[in-house]
């Protein structure tokens, strides 16, 4: 039988039998009215005894999560802090969550507190290092917060089975204590720990009941305390009342060490039932010829439709359909609040499935770029090494055929190639973020200016090239050279979408990024930034070709017009110099490439004006110690510095150089690989050798510089380098340099 035809009959009853009605509701409404606040007290209290069951369940799959996430296995205190901010806003339910490290320190947690905390006192933090996965459990009040919680902590361990850190969520329990509305008048809510500890209580202080109190030895607690005793009953507390209680059913929180408990005075639920006596009398006699209309409607506008619709979407929902939705307006009351949890509840899962396929995305992409950065270190290393002694064969041979126009042309051939083939592991360096920067603060807008002349002759008169240069621009702190190769990489981009020519546009302004921009983009810090944007009107970018832009080797060209290098080395170079690219396209009208590069405070900006290339030096008389383990590029370094002038002093590795330095010699320079076999790198040779002779002058080379010289992406104060492959005029400037001169 249908809920509209039971109702329909309930109602025919209730018609022909009024005063049948009234007369055993007169006898048993008292006991009725007892009875069914006393169910209702029942249901809050296992209402509230599932949802912290369901909280709990959520938390745990919310923990296997986390657990993977790589921002949280990081000795990055700051940014673990900030992601875990980020993963409590959308999760309101849980005063904070925290890492623990295995020696029992707080190491990071989203209130951002930068807190010291040693919690090896912690029962649960001493539980989870014992257990082999499992999640604890405890009730406590938490010490950042301060609040009633019920701690959840998953011990996260390395395949070897070491634990790596104990993630710990704390669940709001004074927030699942909340309910709304009276239930029952009157009516309390108490959450108490296995120990007769109130812990949360609503309303708060009612009935003097606090958070904190205890109710051990008190007759609430004998009721409490049995978990397989009578569920309800009626308990004369502190002052001579009497207040009916009921106790959740335990087998949901069984094991998490609390009773949910739900009561409201005597007097109160007596109260109701006699004034409700009262009303139907008077009210029963007037409404039994309408009743039967009033239940039709009501089984058909306020029922059956509802249930129909909720219906609807939990079929949508079952085939996997999150985008399902109980379209508006919802009706009013128990249905209407239904259908808003529901549709909460589709858009809860909606977003943790959205959060994380972001977390995939962004475990993929972060694992990709170590891979291909370790590729490109190894790469870049061995190959500048080849180009090297390519590059410095090729320009010995040029010369030597200067009177030989073919054999001399065929030399300047090979130059070229090399330096076609160092510009592709140095784009391959940018886009790993493996590349040495040095920034200094720079004017973007006289940098712009300067390329000015060299962009309108590289891009062809039939592109019109027009600068927007913001006034009051504020300078960047950037690398000038990579900056400058970016935006000629971006310009040459510009040109190609334009083959029967177009507009160019150059635009420089002041940006400041709020949180709101940072929460929808991940790898966005708020803040303030230089923005320069270049702008095209061309044939713009698919949308389906627009998500893949900043891929290594992902081009649109033909074959052989492009490395598909470009994008992803302008995109590489402006994440390691800690700022953020956007990109915005529509077919048909043209896209613009925003570079936003961080904003120098305190500092004036450098001249960014290109400088004229001055003549190689000549050389001179100095003493040189070439280190490098490398045999033909030492030996090419040697010759190029003999020819040069200077006495050179040569070794393969760090130990055979302090042999020459640990001697009477002179030595005035020296000039070393930075990787090398041994055990001892360029660096550390340094340092021994500056320990030895103090002030002692170094040039370092290197084609890949690892971390000896470069931390976070960026050079060394006080640090000379000159990168590999170089040619003749380059190691002779580099080597003047660093004599002073």
């Amino acid at each position: 039988m249908s809920i509209r035809a039971r109702l329909l009959l309930i109602a025919l009853l209730a018609a022909l039998v009024p005063a049948l009605l009234v007369l055993v509701r007169s006898v048993e409404d008292r006991e009725a009215i007892i009875a069914a606040d006393t169910q209702r007290l029942s249901t809050l209290a296992q209402d509230k005894s599932d949802e912290l069951y369901e909280r709990i369940r959520g938390t745990t799959q919310l923990q296997f999560g986390l657990a993977r996430a790589r921002d949280l296995d990081t000795d990055d205190r700051v940014g673990c802090s900030a992601f875990l901010s980020e993963v409590r806003e959308s999760h309101p339910q849980y005063t904070g969550i925290l890492t623990i490290r295995p020696d029992g320190r707080l190491f990071c947690d989203s209130l951002r507190s930068g807190r010291e905390l040693d919690l090896n006192d912690r029962d649960y933090f001493r539980r989870a290092v014992a257990e082999k996965g499992a999640v604890v459990l405890e009730p406590a009040f938490g010490r950042l917060t301060g609040r009633a919680v019920m701690q959840v902590a998953h011990p996260v361990r390395a395949a070897s089975g070491e634990l790596r850190f104990v993630l710990l969520a704390s669940l709001d329990l004074e927030k699942i204590a909340t309910f709304a509305g009276p239930v029952v008048p009157g009516a309390r809510l108490l959450i108490v720990d296995d120990k007769g500890l109130v812990l949360a209580a609503t309303p708060r202080g009612s009935a003097g009941f606090k958070p904190g109190q205890s109710i051990a030895g008190t007759p609430l607690w004998q009721f409490a305390e049995p978990r397989d005793g009578a569920a309800e009953a009626e308990v004369a507390m502190q002052g001579g009342e009497l207040m009916r209680w009921a106790r959740a059913d335990s087998s949901a929180i069984s094991g998490t060490r609390i009773h949910v408990l739900a009561g409201a005075p005597r007097d109160a639920i007596i109260a109701k039932a006699q004034r409700r006596h009262a009303n139907d009398i008077v009210a029963l006699s007037s409404v039994a010829l309408a009743l039967f209309l009033a239940v039709w409607l009501l089984a058909e506008l306020a029922i059956r439709r509802p249930i129909s619709r909720i219906t609807a979407m939990a079929r949508q929902l079952a085939k996997g359909d999150l985008a399902a939705r109980i379209e508006p307006p919802l009706p009013r009351g128990e249905l209407g609040a239904l259908m808003a949890s529901m549709n909460q509840t589709a858009q809860s899962l909606q977003n943790q499935h959205a959060d994380i396929s972001r977390l995939n995305s962004r475990l993929l992409q972060s694992q990709r770029m170590e891979a291909i950065g370790q590729l490109t270190g190894g790469v870049a290393h061995d190959f500048n090494n080849l180009l090297t002694v390519v590059l410095g064969n090729a320009d010995l041979l040029s010369e030597l055929c200067k009177d030989d126009p073919a054999r001399h042309q065929l030399a300047d051939m090979i130059g070229a190639a090399a330096q076609r083939g160092a510009a592709l592991t140095q784009q391959l360096l940018a886009f790993a973020r493996k590349q040495p920067l040095d920034p200094k603060v720079v004017d973007v807008n006289q940098l712009v200016a300067a390329l000015d002349p060299m962009l309108r002759r590289t891009i062809g008169e039939h592109i019109e090239i027009e600068m927007v240069r913001g006034a009051g621009l504020w300078p960047a702190m950037v690398d000038a050279v990579q900056l400058e190769n970016a935006l000629l990489n971006l310009c040459l981009n510009a040109r190609d979408a334009m083959p029967t020519g177009g507009k160019l546009t150059l635009e420089t302004a002041n940006a400041a990024l709020d949180q709101r921009y940072a929460d929808q983009h991940p790898d966005v810090s708020p803040g303030q930034y230089v923005m320069l944007a270049v702008s095209d009107s061309g044939s713009g970018i698919s949308p389906e070709h627009l998500a893949r832009v900043f891929e290594p080797f992902f081009t649109t060209k033909e074959k052989g017009r492009g490395t598909g290098l470009g994008l992803a080395m302008v995109y590489g170079f402006v994440k390691q110099s800690a700022g953020h690219v956007g990109i915005y396209s529509e077919i048909g009208h043209g896209t613009t490439v925003k570079l936003y590069l961080p904003r120098a405070i305190g500092a004036p900006a450098i001249n960014s004006e290109p400088q004229p290339c001055e003549p190689a030096p000549r050389g001179g008389t100095e003493t040189v110690l070439v280190v490098e383990d490398d045999d033909p590029v030492r030996q090419l370094a040697c010759h190029e510095l003999r020819a040069l002038g200077y006495r050179v002093l040569d070794a393969s590795s760090g130990p055979m150089a302090l042999r020459h330095l640990e001697g009477a010699e002179p030595v005035d320079l020296l000039f070393t690989d930075i990787v090398m076999p041994g055990g001892m790198s360029g660096r550390q040779l340094a340092d021994a050798a500056q320990a030895l002779r103090p002030g002692m002058r170094v040039l370092y080379t290197s084609g890949y510089t690892e971390n000896a010289i470069v931390h976070h992406g960026r050079l060394d104060a006080g640090v000379m380098l000159l990168p590999k492959p170089y040619r003749r005029a380059e190691l002779a400037r580099a080597v003047r340099v660093a004599l002073g001169g």
